[in-house]
C-alpha cells in the first residue's frame, strides 16, 4: 500500500487538475479513503463556494482509489469505468471539506465474484463531503463497472 504522499505526487503527473485544484489524498487502508480539497479561488464558482466538479473529483477519487487499492490486492488486472454518477448538495462548499468512502468490504466482494464467476460486475460507491464543522456538504454515488482481463 502506498503513501498519501506517494498518491499525491502519483496525482501531480497523471492527474494535474485534481492536483491543481488542491486535492490531496489523507488517509487510505483496506476499508476506506478520505480526500480532502479547501475551498481556494482556483477552485470556486462564482457564488464564492467551491464549484461542484471539484467536489466531484475529489468525491470519485476517494472511490477510485479504494477501488484501485483492492484490485492491486487481487493481484488481477481489471478494467474499471464510472458508469453512472448521482450527485446531492445539501451545503455550500467554504473551508475544507472531506470526501471519505468507507465500502473496502463491499469492493472486496464485488471483486471476489467477478474473479469467481468471470463477469463483469458493476458496483456503487458512496462518498460523503463533510465541511470543518461535521456538517454534510455532498453526497455522490459511483456506479463503478469492473471487468476481469484475461
Amino acid at each position: 500500500m502506498k503513501s498519501p504522499f506517494q498518491y499525491n505526487l502519483y496525482n501531480f503527473f497523471k492527474l494535474p487538475s485534481v492536483w491543481w485544484c488542491g486535492i490531496r489524498v489523507k488517509s487510505v487502508n483496506e476499508e476506506s479513503c478520505l480526500v480532502s480539497v479547501k475551498h481556494r479561488w482556483i477552485n470556486q464558482n462564482p457564488f464564492k463556494s467551491m464549484f461542484w466538479a471539484v467536489q466531484g473529483m475529489a468525491a470519485e477519487l476517494s472511490t477510485g482509489l479504494l477501488l484501485m487499492n483492492e484490485i492491486a490486492r487481487t493481484k488481477k488486472s481489471f478494467s474499471m469505468l464510472v458508469l453512472n454518477n448521482k450527485a446531492n448538495f445539501s451545503k455550500k462548499a467554504t473551508g475544507r471539506i472531506s470526501f471519505s468512502c468507507d465500502q473496502g468490504r463491499q469492493i472486496k466482494e464485488c471483486l471476489n465474484k467477478a474473479i469467481s464467476s468471470g463477469t463483469p460486475q458493476t458496483i456503487w460507491l458512496n462518498s460523503c463531503g463533510l465541511d470543518s464543522k461535521g456538517d454534510t456538504v455532498s453526497k455522490f454515488s459511483f456506479e463503478w463497472t469492473l471487468k476481469l482481463r484475461r
